[in-house]
C-alpha cells in the first residue's frame, strides 16, 4: 500500500495530518504542492473521483483573488485552475494506490477508514 499527503510544509492541518499520522504509524510520502505542483492530468484524476467543489481551498487568498464567475465554473475549468496555482487546492489531499481518496481533515474518523 502507498499513501502520498499533498499539501505544503507551513499549513496547520497539514501539520495536524502528519502528527497524526506518525501517531497511528501510517506510513506516507509527502509532496510538497509548492515545490511539485501536481500535473494537470493527476488533478483531472482527482477531480473526476472526489469533485472539484470539496477540492477547493475556500479559505486561501487564491481563491478569495479570484472572480465571482468562479461560483459557476465547471469541473473542467477548476482543473485550468487548479493547475495554474497549487495554492487553490485544499490540503491537505490524500492518493491511495494512486487514487484520491479524500481531501481535508475534518473527519479524522472517515480518513482513517479510507486510509486503512
Amino acid at each position: 500500500m502507498s499513501i502520498q499527503v499533498y499539501g505544503i510544509l507551513n499549513c496547520s492541518t497539514c501539520k495536524k495530518v502528519f502528527q497524526w499520522l506518525d501517531k497511528n504509524g501510517i506510513v506516507y510520502e509527502f509532496i510538497n504542492t509548492k515545490e511539485h505542483p501536481p500535473s494537470r492530468e493527476m488533478i483531472a484524476d482527482w477531480v473526476n473521483t472526489l469533485g472539484s467543489k470539496p477540492m477547493r481551498n475556500t479559505s486561501g487568498q487564491a481563491y478569495r483573488a479570484l472572480e465571482d464567475e468562479k461560483n459557476i465554473w465547471t469541473d473542467e475549468q477548476w482543473i485550468e485552475a487548479f493547475a495554474n496555482d497549487a495554492m487553490l487546492l485544499k490540503r491537505p489531499l490524500f492518493v491511495k494506490d494512486g487514487t484520491a481518496i479524500a481531501v481535508g481533515f475534518k473527519d479524522e474518523g472517515a480518513v482513517r477508514e479510507k486510509l486503512l
